[in-house]
């Protein structure tokens, strides 16, 4: 049997290390997930690494009949508290074992696919050491309500709404980094997007960037890179969507910039080119949508991205 071990009551970073094993060393993903006290182990503790040392197959231990991995416990190569550095962390040994142990799952270099979805790994394994570490405190407005929507927050709740019940936090924090990891390599698509395919324009209003592309993400994206507005053209349903900058309160008040941005004239514009499609201009004046998952009724348009965007540099 393979059986991982990690500490009682499991926090971030000790389910971050069972997922890693579960979901990326082949032959582990139907590990038997078992808790201890904090700092104990099971079996006994000789030749054991400590971390960064030795040979990684080390962190694998035959106990009995069983393969054995402990995680951010018993003191060995995937626990980091034996060690005062604070850019490690048991999912970060964790994560350079799976990768140095089971080179050949990440050899496939050709494949953007899986060099995309091992930078995403990464980079959540990058948030979670500085989570372990406290180092949330330096981000910004760290005192904000919706730091407690986080999946930290939401575990530490779970904490308190089912206490003890250590299996459950570790089955569904791995669901939502399962979710959470499907998202980071839609950020990372949509980076490069960005980067490689969006077109640049100007507006009135300030800079605008337009795709045609499946990828939703980059709307978002760019929003938060400073673009005021932006246009995504499906190019397999042929659906339109715009979107400006919403309104911004600095100081109580509401930014002027942004509260000027109408995209009424833009409506009334596409509507006129192309009267067949089906357009939706919400309330708020700043959310243009053709099409949508929630309303499969809607018409795509006819209309190129270059179109649309020439209409948008006018307004």
């Amino acid at each position: 049997m393979k059986i991982i071990i990690g500490h009682s009551s499991p926090d971030l970073d000790a389910i971050t290390s069972v997922w890693l094993i579960k979901r990326f060393l082949p032959g582990w993903e139907d590990a038997v997930v078992r808790f201890v006290p904090a700092g104990e182990r099971i079996g006994k503790s000789a030749e054991v690494a400590p971390p960064g040392r030795g040979s990684p197959r080390n962190a694998i231990e035959k106990i009995g009949d069983d393969e054995v991995i402990h995680v951010d416990t018993g003191l060995g190569p995937l626990d980091h508290h034996q060690v005062a550095d604070t850019n490690v962390c048991a999912a970060s040994l964790t994560f350079d074992f799976v990768k140095r142990v089971q080179n050949s799952e990440f050899r496939i270099q050709s494949s953007e696919g899986v060099k995309d979805r091992m930078e995403a790994v990464g980079r959540m394994v990058k948030v979670v050491v500085d989570v372990d570490h406290f180092k949330e405190v330096f981000w910004k407005d760290p005192t904000a309500d919706y730091h407690e929507f986080s999946l930290v927050g939401i575990l530490d709740g779970l904490k308190v709404q089912r206490p003890d019940q250590d299996e459950y936090y570790v089955g569904f924090v791995m669901q939502c980094l399962d979710a959470v990891l499907h998202e980071f390599e839609n950020r990372i698509w949509a980076e490069r997007e960005i980067k490689e395919k969006g077109k640049k324009f100007k507006t009135r209003y300030g800079r605008g960037i337009g795709f045609e592309t499946i990828n939703d993400t980059v709307i978002k994206l760019s929003q938060k890179m400073g673009y005021v507005i932006v246009v995504r053209k499906d190019p397999r349903k042929g659906y339109v969507r715009i979107k400006a900058k919403p309104l911004s309160t600095i100081n109580n008040q509401q930014s002027t910039i942004n509260k000027n941005i109408d995209l009424t004239l833009v409506y009334e514009r596409l509507k006129k080119m192309d009267p067949q499609a089906t357009w939706f201009l919400h309330i708020g004046r700043k959310m243009l949508l053709n099409g949508s998952v929630k309303n499969p009724k809607m018409k795509p348009t006819k209309l190129s991205l270059t179109e649309i965007i020439k209409v948008l540099e006018k307004i």
